[in-house]
């Protein structure tokens, strides 16, 4: 049952030269995604910590979405296969705290991803609401 009250809270990890672009001309071109979405900048996608994943939930957030570099990363040239393997152990992490691992996605945003960036969100933010509140999950304590 789907509760249509409930907006989900969500945390983006981007990065400042590749994904971060994409992100501002969606809201420069006034393209629609929830309010609930707040966007972290880092250098590099493959520098994201599981401990920021994990601490994300434990402050409320419902999901985390890596707005990864992909192949144009200019820091790593296997910034793709380093940033996966963090998804990899934060999902093993967050099934240990029976966190969905469904509440972690990732996916490639350029400098001219507004659209993508923005049906990214509307996805994310439809599964999170079947999935409901970070504060239903077991293990995790968030302050309210």
């Amino acid at each position: 049952m789907e509760n249509t009250a409930f907006k989900p809270k969500i945390l983006v990890f981007s990065t400042d030269k590749i994904s971060d672009p994409g992100i501002d001309q969606a809201g420069l071109r006034k393209i629609h995604y929830s309010p609930a979405v707040y966007v972290i900048s880092t250098p590099c996608s493959s520098g994201i910590k599981p401990r920021w994943i994990l601490h994300a939930f434990e402050q409320g957030f419902d999901g985390v979405f890596i707005a990864a570099d992909g192949h144009e990363c200019s820091y790593s040239p296997k910034c793709a296969e380093h940033t996966n393997k963090i998804i990899t152990d934060s999902q093993t992490i967050m099934k240990e705290k029976n966190i969905s691992p469904k509440r972690i996605r990732m996916a490639a945003i350029c400098s001219v991803c507004a659209e993508p960036f923005a049906g990214h969100m509307d996805n994310f933010s439809k599964i999170l609401t079947e999935l409901g509140s970070i504060a239903n999950e077991t293990q995790i304590k968030t302050e309210n």
